[in-house]
């Protein structure tokens, strides 16, 4: 009798744990789990009376481009404050976050190749150079400044250049780059995420081998499974280290070609073909930084054509007229803000954005004007339904992201902590989470935690609600490169939202094509409702989102490198 109490005892025990546990997921999942009627609400508006198409075309095709410290987008952030006091949106104002520098603007560009046979040449003035001064005519000349992988090389490299060229290139229109070999493209420009693309996304990396970083001796690795390595484990901190090192061999290019007196440089895109052009940079908003002498790129099949004539000795004419303005009257970058406030929680945030600003080519559409389209839009949807928060919502749009993220870096510094000295400051426990959106203008199929395993479930639940939509994938992978990192880097929970590629790394990304007609209106109204749900849901969620451990200080020596 006593074994068969026991027995029953031995096995209720088990049984019990696995109610518990049931019981206790479904209790952690209930916490989250999305208000369907709110869910309801934010689709009907988002879907049937949308306006984030007009809000595109205001940002685009009326204030685009919208280079940092530029005359499009100081309109464009006027125009930002002013659609949000009239949508009702609290604090909306234009907010200084440090010195930016030099602003660059175009207002006339013609390429001509006049012989051995007229072309019109496809191409752009390139950002931050000045203009001809007039129409100029030369027969170009090709002196290729080659392009080298490690930090030796380079410095080689520009020795090698100036020593062969000086003397030679007064007055010249100059052909910088070898061309490179054309690659027919056989695959489809636009693409979607398939299941296997977010099947592969939900699957951890492997872990790498850490590799030793030496404050004092910082080089990019040559072999490809140390850039591994690095790209694994490196700090932030390291990547400034290298920016700066290639900063200053561009500086001494720069000015070895205005100390020869080049007339104009011409440059391939560092890729795209069939006419599109992802232009290659030249110059720099930072004042301290040389001034190129006039630049531009062309596409690639008509630089190439330029070379071959250039080689075969085929006498050969080029025609090229750049009208270009550096502005220096204002240096200070801003960005745009705008709030809605919470109403238990007021003084928690949770903080939406993307960038505002753009290369300063075509109108800056998908990157990243639709971005900033849909966090408007969210705000918009929110204000509209008159949806109850608890914590304040809070957009802000950035300038300066293209040069480094130095809006939000700014942005950060100012209100939350340095991240060289991890020095916080009180506003830095107030913010529960913040979502960017800046990967084009593909609809979002989910998002990337981060390596925020805390946060898992919180996102899987919610984004649940979103597989009809197919965006329920939560990914712990990392993304860079956009202005969530900047809060990643100060501890605060930063997430950037997993999004189809359509056209992005093919045609629109830094392109003269970056155009109105590149962005899909129903991607754009389906990331808005999505969007808009998880913020409305991270407001009003008991706690704030999970935090991983806080980031360590750059290393003593490093700390007075810009953040």
């Amino acid at each position: 009798m006593k074994f068969s109490v026991r027995s029953r005892s031995f096995l209720a025990r088990p049984t019990l744990c696995a109610v518990a546990l049931t019981l206790f997921s479904g209790l952690a999942l209930a916490a989250d789990s999305p208000d369907l009627e709110v869910l309801h609400q934010i689709k009907k508006e988002a879907f049937e009376k949308s306006q984030v198409m007009e809000t595109l075309f205001q940002l685009t095709e009326v204030h685009g481009p919208r280079l940092t410290n530029s005359p499009g987008i100081d309109g464009a952030e006027a125009w930002v404050v002013e659609q949000s006091n009239a949508w009702g949106l609290e604090n909306a104002a234009i907010e200084p976050w440090g010195e930016f520098g030099r602003g660059w603007s175009t207002s006339r560009f013609s390429a001509h190749l006049i012989e051995p046979q007229y072309a019109p040449l496809i191409g752009v003035p390139l950002a931050f150079t000045p203009g001809t001064g007039g129409v100029i005519t030369d027969t170009p000349l090709f002196a290729p400044y080659r392009r080298k992988d490690s930090h030796e090389a380079r410095i080689a490299e520009l020795d090698r250049f100036m020593k062969e060229w000086k003397g030679k290139l007064n007055g010249r229109i100059v052909l910088l780059t070898e061309p490179e070999p054309l690659t027919l493209e056989t695959k489809p420009a636009a693409t979607r995420l398939d299941g296997s693309d977010l099947s592969s996304k939900t699957e951890a990396s492997d872990p790498v081998e850490p590799i030793s970083i030496d404050p004092e001796n910082i080089e990019y690795p040559e072999n490809s499974y140390d850039q591994k390595r690095f790209r694994a484990h490196a700090p932030s901190w390291a990547y400034r280290v290298l920016r700066e090192k290639r900063r200053e061999l561009r500086n001494q290019l720069n000015e070895f070609l205005v100390e020869e007196g080049v007339a104009l440089v011409v440059r391939p895109p560092y890729k795209g073909t069939g006419g599109t052009v992802f232009p290659s940079g030249a110059g720099s908003e930072r004042l301290e930084d040389a001034v190129p002498p006039p630049s531009i790129s062309l596409a690639t099949e008509h630089y190439n054509r330029l070379v071959r004539l250039v080689q075969h000795g085929v006498p050969t004419t080029l025609e090229v007229e750049v009208q270009a303005e550096l502005q220096t009257d204002d240096l200070e970058g801003a960005n745009v803000v705008a709030e809605i406030r919470g109403k238990t929680k007021p003084n928690e945030v949770v903080i939406i954005g993307a960038h505002l600003d753009d290369e300063g080519y075509a109108t800056g559409t998908t990157d990243n004007a639709t971005g900033c389209a849909v966090m408007m839009e969210v705000m918009r949807i929110l204000k509209s339904l008159d949806l109850p928060l608890d914590r304040t919502v809070r957009m802000v749009l950035w300038s300066g992201e293209e040069q480094g993220l130095r809006g939000s870096r700014g942005y950060v510094r100012e209100h939350f902590g340095d991240v060289r000295t991890m020095e916080l400051k009180p506003e830095h426990g107030k913010v529960s989470a913040y979502y960017n959106l800046d990967n084009g203008g593909g609809r979002i199929r989910g998002i990337y935690l981060q390596g925020n395993d805390m946060a898992r479930p919180v996102f899987s639940s919610w984004f649940g609600q979103f597989r009809d939509h197919g965006a329920s994938t939560v990914t712990l992978q990392d993304t860079g490169s956009t202005d969530h990192a900047a809060f990643d880097a100060i501890g605060i929970p930063g997430f950037q939202f997993i999004q189809d590629p359509m056209e992005y790394n093919t045609r629109t990304h830094h392109s003269n094509l970056d155009l109105y007609d590149r962005a899909v209106p129903a991607d754009l109204m389906i990331s808005s409702a999505i969007v808009a749900t998880i913020v409305y849901e991270t407001a009003n969620r008991d706690e704030m989102i999970p935090r991983k451990p806080l980031p360590e200080p750059w290393p003593a020596n490093l700390q007075d490198l810009e953040d």
